[in-house]
């Protein structure tokens, strides 16, 4: 049948990304924050704090591949230690607030962001002939600001990211929705992505055809996982298209 969309994971497949969630700054830098929003909570115990709720949110869900929702986890902090002066701040800031600290969050342990190489020249060429989407784990506050910086956003519709839902690749849930988004058949698209077991066989449940990016990150191997088609650089994404398209 003939291919008529794409669905891409980001990180490790569209973009390089470094992160450091327990560099000691983050934590002092969370802190600091809140201490303008009149919130006093030594960084170790503000770390402790959010891993804590992060663990909680994942085992409420229930789910076999639970995810958190990074927002949440902040607003849950800022209500249980909120004081007068925080309840005394603008409606708009404090609804604002859990946001903002999630931002702050990634920015302070962001370290390296950027496309792999090829990735936007390819992407431009596969937009004209095809709808492209994306289907990611992680959160929306991160995802959608991080592809608009890398200049990808406007290219992808619709975005699926797991911090949304609960629940995280592979589970079929995920590429459903991408396949109900775009409205197409499982026959009708490909993905892409960097991760054997979380995109790879995750895809495949559905039957999706995949391609894997063998970058520098993502799960390289799954026992009795096998892609239709291997890429090695970004660029060799077209003629993966076009072998399989035929």
């Amino acid at each position: 049948m003939l291919i008529k969309g794409l669905i891409f994971d980001i990180n490790g497949t569209l973009t390089d990304i470094n992160t450091d969630e327990g560099n000691k700054d983050i934590w002092r830098t969370l802190s600091n924050l809140l201490l303008y929003q009149g919130i006093s909570l030594e960084a170790d115990e503000l770390k402790a704090l959010y891993f804590g709720f992060m663990r909680q949110q994942r085992e409420a869900e229930g789910e076999r591949h639970p995810e958190f929702d990074a927002v949440a986890v902040f607003q849950e902090i800022i209500y249980q230690h909120s004081t007068a002066f925080t309840q005394r701040l603008p409606a708009e800031k404090q609804r604002q607030l859990p946001l903002l600290m999630a931002e702050t969050f990634r920015a302070a342990s962001l370290f390296r962001l950027k496309r792999y190489r090829g990735v936007r020249d390819t992407i431009k060429q596969l937009h004209q002939q095809y709808r492209l989407a994306i289907v990611s784990d992680g959160q929306a506050a991160y995802a959608v600001p991080e592809l608009n910086a890398v200049g990808l956003l406007e290219y992808f519709s619709p975005v699926i990211v797991s911090g949304d839902l609960g629940y995280r690749k592979p589970d079929r849930r995920l590429f459903e929705k991408a396949l109900t988004g775009l409205e197409m058949k499982p026959e009708e698209v490909l993905f892409i992505g960097n991760d054997m077991y979380r995109d790879v066989f995750g895809a495949q449940q559905c039957g999706i055809k995949t391609i894997f990016f063998k970058s520098n990150q993502g799960q390289q191997e799954y026992a009795g996982t096998e892609p239709n088609y291997v890429i090695y650089n970004f660029p060799e994404l077209l003629n993966a298209v076009q072998f399989l398209q035929a």
